[in-house]
């Protein structure tokens, strides 16, 4: 799997880019994944949507109330 990481603007990880090869196999292995964001004819709404959804997630992790898979965790499952 060729990961790409993406940083802040203080060179601290900020996320991570997942080729769609890579990404489609991870949802055949993990079924729950087929609901996410795989439609590429999403409309600009669904979109917005999407984003703010995750950006509501960061500020639950952020404050303690959503837990997370550490990366390492996440690949080793694969």
């Amino acid at each position: 799997m060729n990961l790409q990481y993406i940083s802040d603007n203080t060179g601290k990880p900020a996320g991570i880019f997942i080729p769609l090869k890579d990404w489609r196999l991870l949802i055949r292995k993990y079924k729950g994944l087929d609901n996410e964001v795989d439609n590429t004819e999403s409309t600009k709404e669904e979109i917005f949507a999407s984003i703010k959804q995750g950006l509501n997630e960061i500020q639950l992790i952020e404050q303690g109330k959503m837990k997370t898979t550490p990366l390492k965790d996440f690949l080793n499952d694969l």
